[in-house]
C-alpha cells in the first residue's frame, strides 16, 4: 500500500499538468479563433443579408479561418485573415450591408460575378489591399463610389452589365489591368487619365450618355460660364458740411425752357416711327404666311411623289405608303452603330419593323435600289424577309417583316438570376441549326458579295414562336463607303478585318464560330474572361482555347446546359467546329455548307440514338 502511494501521486501530478496543458491549448486555441471575430461579424452581416443556392446559413459556421485554410464556401485565408471572397454565380440576391467588409482589410480579391444582388455597390473604404474586384452581371444601381478610384493595389475592375448610372470616378491606378463598365446607364465623359484611356471600347459599350476617347464620340462643349458682373461701385460719399447750395445760373434756366418746348416735337416724331414700323410688320406677315403656304404645298407635292417611291417584293402583302408608316405607332427595338430599328403598328393591324439607316448620306439611289431589290428577292424560312425600302438623300428606311419573340442575346443573356427559364440544350442545338441553315443560303445566293451577311451576331438573330430563328440586317456591306464605316459591322472583330487584309465570306464563318461559342458557353462575345490570375483575354474563341487546352472541359459550359450530360458530346464535337471556324487564318476555316452538314449529322445522330 505504501508503494502505491507515489504512483498514484505522480499520476494525479502528471493528470493536472495534462489538463492544464489541454485548458492553455484549448484557451489559445479559442483566443486565436475570436482574434479576428470583426471580419467573422462582417462575414455574418453578409450571410443574414442575401439568399443563395449555396445555402450560407448551413455552412458559414464556426470561425471563417484557421491559420490558411478555411470550410466556408467561397472564403480563402492567410494568416488567419479572410483575403478572398469569390461567390459567383450561385443565385445571391438582396441587398450588400453597407459595412460588412469595414474590418475585412486584408482581403485581395471580391468577387460577386453572376449574381442577382440589387442596391448600391459596396463600400471599399478600407481595403488598402485589394486587388480584384468583380460585379458584373448582376442588378447593382446608383453611381460608382468615387473612393473606388483611390484604392491603391488596383488590378481589375468589373462592374458591367448592371444598371449603374451618374459619372465614371478619374481611376488612375499604373497598376490597373483589367476595366469594364459596359452596359450601364452611365453618362458624361470619361476621365482622360492614362489608366482609363488605355483601355478599349469594349469596356465602356452601351451607355448611351458616355462620351470621349476611346469611344470615339465627342463630348458636347460644356457652357460657357457665366459672365462676370462686378457690382457697381459705390458713389463716393458727400461730406454734408462741405456740400452747399449753390443758386441757379442763367445759361441753365435757358437750357431747361429749350428742353421743354422740344417735348411736343419728340413726341409727334416717336408716333410717326411707330406707326410706319408696324405698318412694316404687317407686311412682313404677310410675305412670311404666303411663304409658309408656298412650302407647304411643295412640301405636300414632294410628299406624293415619295410615297410612290416604296417598292413592294411580295404583292400578297398588303401595300401601305410613308404616310401610313408616319401614321403607325412605333416602338424603339434597338439602336445600333447602322440605325434604329422601330416595331410599327399601322392602322390596317400589320405589324413591320422600320429600319432607319444612318451615315449613308453620300449613298447614291442606285446603288441602294440595286442592292435592296437583290436582297429583298431571296425567300428562306432562316431569313428575315425585306418587305419593302424607302430612299431619299437625307433618309433610308428598309421595311422588314416582325418577328415578335426578341433576339438571340436576349435569349441566352437577359434576365439571368433568379426566375429565369433556362435554355434548354435541344432548343439551343436547334437555333445553331436554323443559323447554318440561314448563313449558307446567304453564301450560296450572293456569290458576288466578298462578305454577303457581314454582320452576325446574336443581336441579329431573332427568335419566333417554338424558338424558330431568323437572321436579319444582312448584306449591308455595298451599301458602307469606306472600311472605315464597316467597323460598325461584326466583321470588324475577325483577324483579318483588324489586319486589313482581304476580306471573303470566311469572315462569315469566323462571325458564326464566335456565336457558336457565345450559345455553348453563355458569355458575352467582348467580355474579359479570366483563367486565372495571369493570363486573360477579351476573345471568346482565345478563352476557350485556353481552358481546354487540347483535353475537352466543361469548364466552358454555361451553368443552365452543364447538367445535360447527355449532351456534352454535342456540345464538344460543336465547340471543335465553332474553333475551326474561329481560326485565326481564313483559308483552314471551313465552308458554311460543310459546317451546316457536320451539325446536321450531329442531330441526326442525336435522333438515332433517342429512337
Amino acid at each position: 500500500m505504501m508503494k502505491l502511494l507515489p504512483l498514484t501521486l505522480l499520476f494525479a501530478v502528471n493528470l493536472v499538468s495534462l489538463i492544464q496543458f489541454l485548458s492553455i491549448d484549448f484557451v489559445s486555441s479559442i483566443e486565436f479563433f475570436e482574434y479576428y471575430s470583426d471580419e467573422r461579424d462582417g462575414l455574418l452581416q453578409l450571410r443574414d443579408s442575401v439568399t443563395s443556392d449555396a445555402n450560407l446559413h448551413s455552412n458559414w459556421t464556426g470561425p471563417p479561418c484557421i491559420s490558411n485554410d478555411s470550410k466556408w464556401i467561397g472564403i480563402a485565408c492567410s494568416d488567419g485573415h479572410v483575403v478572398h471572397i469569390v461567390l459567383e454565380g450561385i443565385q445571391l440576391s438582396g441587398s450588400l450591408p453597407p459595412t460588412f467588409l469595414l474590418n475585412i482589410t486584408f482581403l485581395a480579391i471580391l468577387s460577386f460575378r453572376n449574381n442577382t444582388i440589387s442596391g448600391p455597390l459596396p463600400d471599399l473604404t478600407n481595403l488598402v489591399h485589394l486587388e480584384h474586384a468583380f460585379f458584373s452581371q448582376n442588378r447593382f444601381w446608383g453611381s460608382i463610389p468615387l473612393e473606388y478610384a483611390e484604392l491603391p493595389k488596383l488590378k481589375a475592375m468589373e462592374l458591367q452589365e448592371n444598371y449603374l448610372d451618374g459619372n465614371i470616378p478619374p481611376f488612375d491606378q499604373p497598376s490597373l489591368t483589367i476595366f469594364n463598365v459596359s452596359y450601364n446607364h452611365l453618362e458624361g465623359p470619361i476621365p482622360n487619365t492614362d489608366a482609363l484611356q488605355r483601355f478599349p471600347s469594349s469596356s465602356y459599350d452601351h451607355n448611351s450618355g458616355l462620351c470621349g476617347s476611346p469611344l470615339k464620340k465627342p463630348c458636347p462643349f460644356p457652357p460657357p460660364p457665366p459672365p462676370d458682373v462686378s457690382p457697381s461701385p459705390l458713389p463716393t460719399p458727400v461730406n454734408p458740411e462741405k456740400e452747399k447750395k449753390k443758386p441757379l445760373r442763367l445759361w441753365s434756366i435757358v437750357l431747361i425752357a429749350s428742353a421743354a418746348s422740344l417735348v411736343p416735337v419728340i413726341v409727334i416724331l416717336f408716333s410717326l416711327c411707330y406707326y410706319r414700323m408696324m405698318h412694316r410688320k404687317e407686311k412682313t406677315t404677310e410675305n412670311q404666311a404666303e411663304i409658309e403656304i408656298a412650302a407647304r404645298s411643295e412640301s405636300i407635292d414632294d410628299f406624293q411623289r415619295r410615297q410612290q417611291e416604296l417598292e413592294f417584293f411580295d404583292k400578297q402583302i398588303s401595300a401601305f405608303d410613308l404616310d401610313d408608316l408616319l401614321r403607325a405607332s412605333a416602338e424603339v427595338l434597338g439602336k445600333g452603330k447602322l440605325g434604329t430599328t422601330y416595331k410599327t403598328v399601322l392602322e390596317s393591324g400589320t405589324t413591320v419593323a422600320v429600319k432607319r439607316l444612318k451615315n449613308m448620306s453620300g449613298l447614291s439611289k442606285k446603288e441602294f435600289v440595286q442592292q435592296m431589290q437583290l436582297l429583298g428577292s431571296l425567300r428562306h424560312e432562316n431569313l428575315v424577309q425585306i418587305i419593302s425600302f424607302y430612299y431619299s438623300k437625307e433618309e433610308k428606311l428598309i421595311i422588314s417583316e416582325f418577328v415578335p419573340n426578341g433576339s438571340l442575346f436576349e435569349l441566352l443573356h437577359e434576365n439571368r438570376g433568379v426566375g429565369r427559364v433556362p435554355l434548354k440544350w435541344e432548343t439551343r442545338l436547334s437555333i445553331i441549326k436554323d443559323i447554318a441553315k440561314g448563313l449558307a443560303f446567304l453564301h450560296q445566293s450572293l456569290p458576288s458579295h466578298k462578305v454577303p451577311h457581314a454582320n452576325l451576331k446574336s443581336s441579329n438573330v431573332v427568335i419566333q414562336q417554338n424558338f424558330h430563328s431568323k437572321l436579319s440586317n444582312f448584306g449591308f456591306l455595298p451599301l458602307l463607303p469606306s472600311r472605315k464605316s464597316s467597323e460598325a459591322l461584326a466583321i470588324a472583330k475577325s483577324p483579318e478585318f483588324a489586319q486589313g487584309k482581304k476580306l471573303s465570306n470566311k469572315a462569315d464563318v469566323y462571325c458564326f464560330g464566335i456565336i457558336l461559342l457565345e450559345i455553348i458557353t453563355g458569355r458575352i462575345p467582348g467580355e474579359i474572361s479570366r483563367v486565372d490570375d495571369d493570363d486573360t483575354t477579351e476573345d471568346l474563341s482565345d478563352w476557350v482555347r485556353m481552358v481546354v487546352n487540347t483535353d475537352w472541359s466543361t469548364d466552358i459550359l454555361d451553368m443552365e446546359i452543364l447538367a445535360a450530360k447527355e449532351g456534352h458530346e454535342e456540345m464538344l464535337k460543336l465547340t471543335e467546329i465553332a474553333l475551326e471556324c474561329t481560326d485565326l487564318l481564313p483559308e483552314k476555316r471551313p465552308k458554311m455548307p460543310q459546317v451546316l452538314q457536320r451539325i446536321e449529322e450531329i442531330i441526326e445522330q442525336k435522333r438515332r440514338e433517342n429512337d
